[in-house]
């Protein structure tokens, strides 16, 4: 993105100095803060086991439904996306515990695996989730980060229901069987030993939307939060996994923001080629019903999605797409969450799916052996999609309660 950035500046007759210059004035905006806090976060509570705690409970409250474990994995991963807010940490989390697991019970290697890949996407959605922040920088400001933390809150939650729809279907196609209900009194104890972990995601987002915190800060006191948490509290994490839990901090940090700066460029020139506007007259000389280009919005970010990481696409095509859909009349929040769930679809898909890659990797097994039977969970996330498009209370209900 960056060289692209740099032969078009030249191209163009710029000083290269310019494409620098642009990078870092995208990347000079105080709201970026709150990455570093949130990936750390993340980080801590990966490596704090947390993940056990979530698993417990999640296994005690729906392992007793068909495909139990599926159902388990799931639910797990949107109480752990809510608080990581990363896809991959999920994944590696929850993927390591349950994959093993699910194959000792004689679930299939690729149904555990594309059940915990697909599921993994939740925590883009569920707040709070850097990509969020990216999407408000990326749209120029004006947009409300504590509208869109609420608004996520459903639509991922229809997500995982849509996929829980899908793994009971293939469960039952499979005869898997499921985990003996253990008691109200378990549920009970699990809840209690989840809820301090829980609580680092109630402290981010309730800090934004009560107006105690800024983006920054909240993020900030969650990363502190989960630090005492895990080190003192549980006393899980000890020294060698906070250094792993810096390190990998630091590198998916550092790649964000590069990403961030190189993006900035690469808008400024879009902006420059009026490549919004064109695209708009473009797609209303198609059609002008506002179902029609939604609908050919989405299959472009899906096409996209499947080419390039997400963080470069919400910086890419905010610009380009968001303007269309105010001009549609959807809320720019509603467009955001849209957007977060077709390019979280994006990572599922090859060749340049990270979550699926990372998956297979977890649960050792060929890309291509996961591929045959992922379709079901594609179908449910399409769904899910399409729901959060075309029914505008989904997303903005939530946030509306609170204007």
């Amino acid at each position: 993105m960056g060289i692209s950035a740099a032969a078009a500046f030249w191209y163009e007759g710029f000083p290269l100095l310019m494409t620098f210059q642009r990078a870092i004035s995208g990347i000079s905006t105080f709201s970026l803060l709150a990455i570093p806090f949130f990936v750390f976060a993340g980080e801590l509570m990966l490596h704090g086991g947390i993940a056990v705690r979530l698993v417990r409970f999640a296994s005690a409250l729906v392992g007793h439904v068909r495909g139990g474990l599926a159902s388990v994995n799931i639910f797990s991963s949107m109480l752990f996306g809510g608080i990581s807010g990363s896809a991959i940490a999920d994944i590696s989390a929850l993927g390591s515990l349950l994959i093993p697991v699910m194959k000792e019970k004689g679930y299939r290697p690729d149904y555990a695996v594309n059940v915990t890949v697909t599921s993994s996407i939740a925590g883009i959605v569920i707040p709070p989730s850097h990509n969020m922040i990216i999407f408000v920088v990326a749209a120029g400001g004006g947009i409300s980060i504590s509208k869109l933390f609420l608004a996520g809150v459903i639509p991922g939650m229809v997500m995982c229901l849509c996929l829980a729809v899908a793994a009971y279907v293939v469960a039952l196609k499979h005869n898997y069987g499921s985990e003996p209900f253990p008691g109200w009194q378990v549920v009970l104890q699990t809840a209690v030993s989840a809820i301090p972990g829980l609580i680092t995601a109630v402290i981010i987002v309730g800090g934004v939307l009560s107006g105690v915190f800024t983006v920054t800060e909240s993020g900030a006191f969650g990363a502190i939060y989960a630090l005492v948490l895990t080190a003192v509290a549980y006393r899980t994490l000890g020294w060698n996994e906070f250094v792993i839990s810096v390190t990998s901090a630091l590198r998916t940090t550092a790649m964000v923001m590069i990403l961030i700066g190189f993006a900035s460029s690469f808008a400024y020139l879009l902006a420059l080629y009026q490549v919004p506007s064109k695209l708009s007259e473009f797609l209303l000389g198609i059609s002008e019903h506002k179902i029609v280009i939604l609908l050919m919005i989405n299959i472009m970010l899906l096409m996209l999605g499947m080419i390039m990481d997400m963080a470069a696409l919400i910086l890419i095509c905010t610009p380009i797409f968001l303007p269309i859909a105010r001009d549609l009349g959807m809320d720019p929040v509603q467009f955001g969450i849209m957007l977060l769930v077709n390019l979280g679809l994006g990572l599922c898909t090859p060749p340049v799916g990270t979550c699926l890659f990372v998956g297979c990797a977890v649960g050792k097994i060929k890309i291509e052996e996961a591929l045959k039977s992922i379709w079901p969970f594609y179908l449910a996330l399409f769904v899910a999609l399409m729901l959060v498009t075309y029914v505008p209370a989904i997303s903005m209900f939530l946030p509306s309660l609170f204007e």
